[in-house]
């Protein structure tokens, strides 16, 4: 038996944002509202699967996109590689570009329309890790995204001052996000605070929405913060934040 054989595999199909049609597969399970957990480099690893699990057990329905990587692959030099090979080629992600969101952003907030409109309550949760981390926070110009959570986000890849400050959001995107958090919408945000390649975002992030971002660190040399190097604190910070915003 493998780790995704008690989760049902379906796929969506929706548009990005360069106008394209794309579909992903996916993977669900569970009961509740809705949890968008989007997998980290190199791919939907066994380590994210039991995040996944933990979500579940929480109460939640949650769907675990696959767009890159091999599934159940744990995390070594070679799905690395053949993860890198695979985001490096497509033209859905983003890697170096300043001010600009992910094209694949797109098909993921009609993911969480889809979710939402299946499910209802007052909305889904996304929750982003490393390459993927921004993504929930370009989810949440999409009003189906309630509680958008950002671990360690990575992208752009911090070379230079500005990429690192970068949100990996277009002007227009960042100015709904804006409007979004002064309208009482939060985003969680969990980060090592000596991590390198998460660069200086989280105060990029303070600097633009003020207190609708709630900013968690943790000391020590680590990088992933609910996976490889998992802090209980901030698997619990997030449970709680799923909680407060999709369950009241």
């Amino acid at each position: 038996m493998t780790l995704l054989d008690s989760w049902i595999r379906g796929e969506h199909t929706g548009e990005t944002l360069r106008g394209t049609t794309a579909t992903f597969p996916t993977y669900r399970k569970g009961s509740g509202p809705g949890v968008i957990v989007i997998h980290e480099i190199p791919g939907l690893t066994p380590e994210v699967i039991g995040f996944g699990e933990e979500v579940v057990a929480a109460g939640y329905t949650v769907v675990m996109p696959h767009l890159f990587g091999t599934p159940e692959r744990p995390l070594g030099p070679g799905s690395l590689v053949s993860a890198m090979r695979q985001v490096c080629v497509s033209k859905e992600f983003t890697k170096l570009a300043r001010r600009e969101t992910s094209p694949v952003a797109g098909w993921l907030r009609s993911l969480a329309r889809d979710l939402h409109a299946e499910l209802g309550g007052p909305g889904v949760g996304a929750l982003g890790m490393c390459f993927t981390g921004g993504f929930a926070l370009a989810m949440m110009v999409d009003d189906a995204v309630a509680a958008p959570v950002l671990c360690q986000p990575s992208a752009p890849f911090p070379v230079g001052k500005e990429r690192a400050a970068d949100l990996n959001l277009s002007p227009a995107d960042l100015s709904t996000v804006k409007s979004r958090a002064a309208g009482g919408c939060q985003v969680l945000g969990l980060q090592y605070s000596s991590d390198a390649a998460t660069g200086t975002r989280f105060d990029t992030l303070t600097r633009e929405i003020g207190g609708a971002f709630i900013r968690v660190e943790f000391e020590g040399k680590g990088h992933s913060t609910v996976t490889a190097h998992r802090q209980q604190e901030g698997v619990d910070r997030v449970l709680a934040f799923f909680s407060e915003k999709l369950t009241g």
